[in-house]
Order: structure tokens, then C-alpha cells, then sequence
């Protein structure tokens, strides 16, 4: 009787990530159109709500017990978890710049199709067939996303670029984060991949304020919000996500990324005032059939056998 009751309770903590990361999104986007420089602004997020949840760990019991790390899995969370969530980060963060927050959570929201297709091979049988259409559909929603501003070269444009290139991003962070967490539990992944992601983009972000063409902003609505992304949107969320990971499947948690949009877009419109557009509506619609397509085992809903 445990293990639903155990389900239930990751399922739960997902949907309030997803709910916090919905406003996370939201705020970065306001940050972004304001003052703060892209990089500077997840840089400077992700170092200090690491240096956060790794004091906790550290320091309290509230998280558990704290397990030194060795040498190895130090270079192990640098490579796999820092760099990748570093890379994700630069690519998200211009996004927001260059595009609608609610375009770039859709993007996010395909990231499960690429999950899937990073932990499985094609095979000559229904479920590879199965998820590779999945894929498709899914690759659909994307296409209509695009197709308003193919014809031009635009900010947009490049902002839809980054969408789609942060989603696959995310999948491959998600991958390694699940790869770390069988050696090292997923707070301490989540905790050391995000402050040493930071660390990395730091200097990047001091670049980009060398370089702004307007000052940055240290007033008391710039902050507040960068403090809310960086306790609700990087401590709490990153900490309930890689405890998932640790439990289910990267494919399994990542379906939860279906969620994104609809937070996202939800913060969005009701906070930076952003309309909700007919090509929205429909892509999201494509996209989230092709991850429920790839995702349910249907030869179970219908009893049918995988195999040809």
C-alpha cells in the first residue's frame, strides 16, 4: 500500500513544481524585458539557490543526512550536471528575451519526446513505432510555433530558435541528472549542478553588463521577483524534481512538462499581459497528443501485444 501512497506524493510535489516554474518563468521573462541581462539574470539565480539548498544539506537535517562526496563524483556533477544546466540556462534565458514566455513553456512542454527518444533505440516493434510518431506529432506543434516567422529574419525568429533549442536541453539535463543520481542523491545533484552552473556563467553574465545598453536595475521589484525565482523557482522546485528522478524514469517525470505551458502561460497572461493565440492553442494541442501518445502504454490500454 506504500508504493501509490509514495506515487501520489511524487506526483503532487511535481504538479507544484511545475506550478512554481509556471511563475518562475514569468518573473525571468519581466527581468529579461526590463533591465537584466539573460545570462546574468539565470547565472545569478542558479548560483545562489544552490549555495541555498547546499547549506541546508549541509548544515541541517531538514533534507536528510549529508554524505560527503569524492573527488570523482565532484568532477562527475561539474561535467554532467553544472555544464549541461549551464548550456540550458544561456539558451533558456535568451529565449524569454527574444520570445513569449508562453512559446518558450511549450517548447519546454516537447522536452518528454526527447527523453524518449535519448533512452530508447528504434526497434521493429509497436512501441518504437509508437514513440517515433509520437515524436512526429509532437514535431507538428513545433512546426506551427515556427511558421509564423519563418518568412522573416527576426528576433522572433532566433527567440523561437532558443525555444526549441533549450527544450532539448532540458531532456538532456534531465538524462544526466538521472544518470547522477544513481551514485549521488538527487538534492545533492540539484544543489551542485545548479551552483556550479552559476559559478560558469557568472563571468558570461559580467560580460553582458559591460556590454547592456541600460543600467541594471536594483530596485525593490527587481529583486523581489529575482528572490521568488531564486526560492521558488530554483530551491524548492530543483529539490522536488531530482527526489523524482531519483524514483521514476526520466520520461516518466518529464511528462509533467505538459503542465509548463499551461502554468506558464497562465502566469503570463495574467501578470506581463500576454495574449493567448490561436497558433498557441494548436501547437500545444499537438504537442501535448504527441507526449501522451509516447508516453501511455496503450498495448496495455487495449491489451494488445508490442511486438509484430
Amino acid at each position: 500500500m506504500s508504493k501509490p501512497s509514495n506515487s501520489t506524493a511524487i506526483a503532487g510535489s511535481l504538479l507544484l513544481t511545475v506550478l512554481l516554474w509556471g511563475g518562475n518563468n514569468a518573473g525571468t521573462k519581466w527581468l529579461v524585458m526590463t533591465s537584466w541581462p539573460p545570462v546574468w539574470t539565470g547565472g545569478t539565480r542558479f548560483l545562489f539557490a544552490g549555495l541555498i539548498l547546499l547549506a541546508l544539506l549541509r548544515f541541517t537535517r531538514w533534507l536528510g543526512e549529508f554524505q560527503p562526496l569524492t573527488g570523482g563524483q565532484y568532477r562527475q556533477l561539474c561535467l554532467r550536471g553544472g555544464m549541461s544546466l549551464a548550456a540550458y540556462v544561456i539558451v533558456f534565458c535568451w529565449a524569454l528575451k527574444l520570445t513569449s514566455a508562453s512559446h518558450v513553456a511549450l517548447y519546454i512542454g516537447a522536452s518528454p519526446i526527447w527523453a524518449l527518444l535519448i533512452e530508447e533505440r528504434p526497434r521493429w516493434d509497436w512501441s518504437s513505432v509508437r514513440r517515433y510518431g509520437a515524436a512526429l506529432l509532437a514535431m507538428s506543434g513545433v512546426f506551427i510555433l515556427f511558421w509564423p516567422e519563418l518568412h522573416k529574419l527576426s528576433f522572433s525568429l532566433a527567440g523561437e530558435v532558443c525555444g526549441l533549442l533549450s527544450s532539448l536541453l532540458w531532456a538532456n539535463y534531465n538524462h544526466q541528472s538521472r544518470f547522477l543520481a544513481k551514485q549521488v542523491s538527487g538534492l545533492e545533484v540539484a544543489a551542485n549542478s545548479m551552483w556550479m552552473s552559476g559559478a560558469m556563467l557568472i563571468p558570461l553574465g559580467l560580460l553582458e553588463l559591460q556590454f547592456a545598453t541600460q543600467p541594471l536595475v536594483l530596485d525593490h521589484r527587481h529583486l523581489g521577483v529575482q528572490v521568488f525565482n531564486i526560492l521558488m523557482g530554483g530551491v524548492v522546485p530543483y529539490a522536488l524534481w531530482n527526489s523524482a528522478l531519483r524514483h521514476w524514469q526520466t520520461s516518466r517525470v518529464m511528462l509533467f512538462n505538459n503542465f509548463i505551458p499551461l502554468s506558464t502561460t497562465t502566469w503570463a497572461y495574467f501578470t506581463l499581459n500576454e495574449p493567448i493565440t490561436p497558433t498557441f492553442c494548436t501547437a500545444m494541442i499537438l504537442i501535448v497528443a504527441g507526449v501522451l501518445l509516447g508516453q501511455m502504454d496503450w498495448a496495455k490500454v487495449f491489451k494488445q501485444p508490442e511486438s509484430f
